[in-house]
């Protein structure tokens, strides 16, 4: 299969030409003052030529296959007949959904064939990974580019899957490959849209020995809610709590066979318990991944496809990683990286928009409670209030209605801090604290005290008495 990255044959230089003037509405001598007839690389889906534009530009020109969408469609009309005789019909296709995978992998390799959402691409990861200057992306040319044609920056460099043993002494493999992966993780876990076909025929290296990311054409974006979870998940793979990561992975799971729930979280528990005896942070987290995706569909369990495509990818990951540097820790430093996020998560709703949103909530529910309080007492005097107690004593449900009552109240007396706080920041005032109304901080500070104290209250009734 790893054929198929870089070394399929390629199709005639004719083809080239008149796709090309086809896609352009031009000859190819007018469009370009250079152009190679002999394909730098060629792959299953198209072929890339060295060209210079009319302005003496270097680029990297991706054509596509001649009717390649079609052959694939045709494909996949046979593979879907295949896979829903095998779903019907045989066990492993009840546990895995062949029909479920062949769908979400001819959505994949659509997009891939539109080279307009390519170009899309690497724009939109050029912009998140800017802060990475180790990285490159090639930025498309826009009056070069449509569907079938990708004119992009050349970047000249050699593949990472190519590197010689000498090659690899020139090259600071340590920074690279913490840089490689942990662009990887911000892509994944903070932005949620990460390119996910990082194989080494994918990565070169320049000529100045940096990263670059070559071909974009398969991208996942994940929402946040999903990104909350693989980021939990991560986090109890990497510390081995097998227990927590199979009853996370469950929660997103879209089919749970309930008799072999059970046995699902005792295998996770001992798959990862198994590896506590090695050093943990060599083990591979992409394999782990596919590993636990691969025992839940055998429990009849499918999890989500995210989780599987990030598995793929962090597998790739791995291996580029360990060309660059073979000493390369991926769960010591995937530890250290989710703690970064987490303070950048923290920061993040710190925001302005955030908390103005927060605060239009809490005045929702401040306008609101009067309404609801005078629907609660007319229930109350009209008998229709009902409390039904087991076995309960009066003392003890009095001093626990008295207890719920105090915090409702201090609740509502916290809301109307934050509100006036909010309302106090338009007021000019020569009493400052940090740049802001001196009165609108102090109240956010005794609001947030006073938040904190009431949290710390609620959890702390939550826990178990100490039997004498």
């Amino acid at each position: 299969m790893s054929r198929l990255q870089d070394d399929v044959k390629p199709f005639s230089f004719e083809e080239v030409e008149s796709i090309i003037q086809s896609e352009l509405k031009v000859k190819i001598s007018k469009a370009f003052s250079e152009f190679n007839h002999e394909p730098l690389a060629a792959a299953s889906l198209g072929q890339v030529h060295y060209a210079r534009l009319r302005d003496g530009k270097a680029v990297a020109v991706k054509v596509q296959r001649p009717d390649i969408k079609n052959i694939v469609l045709k494909d996949f009309e046979a593979l879907e007949q295949i896979s829903k005789s095998v779903d019907g019909l045989i066990d492993v296709g009840r546990v895995y959904s062949f029909q479920n995978i062949l769908s979400e992998f001819k959505r994949t390799l659509l997009m891939e064939l539109d080279y307009k959402k390519e170009a899309a691409n690497l724009k939109k990861l050029r912009e998140n990974l800017a802060e990475y200057k180790r990285i490159v992306i090639p930025n498309p040319i826009d009056d070069y580019t449509t569907e079938s044609l990708l004119t992009m920056e050349f970047v000249k460099g050699e593949k990472v899957s190519k590197l010689s043993s000498f090659s690899k002494l020139e090259l600071d493999g340590t920074e690279l490959a913490l840089e490689l992966f942990n662009a990887y993780l911000d892509q994944i876990l903070s932005d949620g849209f990460f390119h996910a076909d990082p194989h080494p025929g994918n990565v070169f290296i320049t000529e100045d020995k940096n990263l670059a990311l070559i071909d974009l054409g398969m991208v996942a974006r994940i929402d946040p809610e999903m990104r909350e979870n693989l980021l939990r998940l991560l986090l109890f793979i990497v510390e081995g709590k097998g227990m927590e990561a199979a009853r996370l992975s469950l929660k997103m799971s879209m089919k749970i066979d309930s008799e072999n729930e059970e046995r699902y979280i005792n295998q996770i528990s001992g798959f990862l318990a198994a590896y506590q005896d090695e050093m943990i942070e060599n083990i591979q987290i992409g394999e782990m991944i596919l590993k636990l995706t691969k025992i839940a569909a055998e429990n009849g369990i499918q999890v989500q496809s995210d989780l599987s495509l990030l598995g793929k990818t962090l597998l790739s990951l791995d291996e580029i990683t360990k060309i660059l540097y073979p000493d390369f820790k991926p769960n010591l430093e995937l530890r250290n990286h989710i703690e970064k996020i987490f303070r950048k998560q923290m920061l993040k709703s710190f925001r302005p928009g955030n908390i103005f949103s927060s605060l239009l909530e809490v005045n929702e529910f401040i306008q609101k409670l009067p309404g609801r309080m005078n629907e609660l007492l007319d229930s109350l005097s009209r008998n229709k209030f009902e409390l039904k107690i087991d076995a309960l004593d009066d003392n003890e449900l009095m001093h626990n209605l008295q207890k719920i009552a105090n915090r409702i109240t201090i609740g509502l007396i916290l809301a109307a801090l934050i509100v006036g706080a909010a309302l106090m920041m338009q007021v000019k005032t020569k009493f400052m604290i940090f740049g802001y109304p001196g009165l609108a901080i102090i109240f956010f500070i005794i609001a947030a005290i006073g938040g904190f104290a009431l949290v710390f209250s609620i959890l702390k009734d939550k826990l178990p008495k100490k039997s004498g």
